[in-house]
């Protein structure tokens, strides 16, 4: 188990899904928490209260990370109550599911505000806090998207393609500062951001034995799969790993098919 002792981290989209699993991951690694929502606040609510019943401390802010004076007021509030941070998992990510020929302008901007933009800036205010704590670690969540076309995902895996670009300039930017930037590519994932997709609700269960049956490790990632992940990413064990994109899929995308 990786420590985290007194470290503050924030999880950007931290109340549902894989964002909840990395919060209640890094709270149990001993680290307080910062659980980032925008339009749920329950679900953040009933994480944080797990995190304190952990015994860490737990703050709860509302903010839409791709809107540029909410990330600002995010990050104030970050620093008004602990002093500095630790690790940044860019985790938030939203966008509409369209194919590319009836993608509209609207789409485009929502989606690569709150997925990529939001990466820049958020990490230009976190490496001024992190430089008070002498470093820290930048975890962004990217897909395969970013490098395979999936249905419908023209604007989500462009924004995810920019990500990955941006982890590799802030991580060599900021590896001066010992401040370390990485990115994790999980395959599919169960959680209910599928749901989303047309995809699987026309397909079901079936899609998910289909993906399973032709992924070599016999089963798709869990979201604690991918806090395993991003917490050894985010330690100082992997303090030499410096703007990569670490795919995490169980080996599906190796197959030529």
């Amino acid at each position: 188990m990786t420590s985290f002792n007194e470290k503050v981290v924030l999880v950007t989209g931290s109340g549902r899904g894989i964002g909840r699993e990395l919060a209640l991951r890094f709270a149990r690694d001993g680290a307080h928490v910062v659980v980032n929502y925008f339009r749920n606040r329950k679900p953040a609510e009933q994480t944080a209260d797990e995190i304190r019943s952990l015994g860490r401390e737990s703050l709860v802010v509302k903010a839409n990370v791709g809107d540029l004076d909410a990330l600002a007021e995010l990050y104030a509030k970050i620093e008004s109550t602990f002093g500095g941070l630790d690790v940044l998992v860019h985790n938030a990510a939203s966008g509409y599911n369209r194919p590319a020929m009836e993608q509209r302008p609207k789409g485009w901007k929502w989606t690569m505000d709150i997925n990529a933009r939001s990466l820049l800036f958020g990490a230009q205010h976190a490496a001024r806090l992190m430089e008070k704590r002498g470093g820290g670690s930048i975890v962004a969540l990217s897909s395969l998207g970013s490098v395979r076309v999936l249905p419908e995902y023209v604007v989500v895996g462009t924004s995810k393609a920019a990500i990955e670009a941006l982890v590799r300039y802030l991580g060599v930017e900021l590896g001066p500062k010992n401040i370390v930037v990485n990115a994790v590519s999980p395959g599919m994932v169960m959680t209910d951001a599928l749901l989303h997709f047309d995809t699987y609700r026309e397909g079901g269960t079936d899609l998910i034995r289909e993906v399973t049956e032709k992924t070599p490790s016999g089963r798709l990632c869990t979201p604690a799969d991918v806090a395993d992940l991003v917490c050894f990413l985010a330690s100082p064990a992997a303090k030499m790993i410096c703007g990569q994109t670490v795919v995490m899929d169980g080996g599906h995308s190796l197959l030529a098919r």
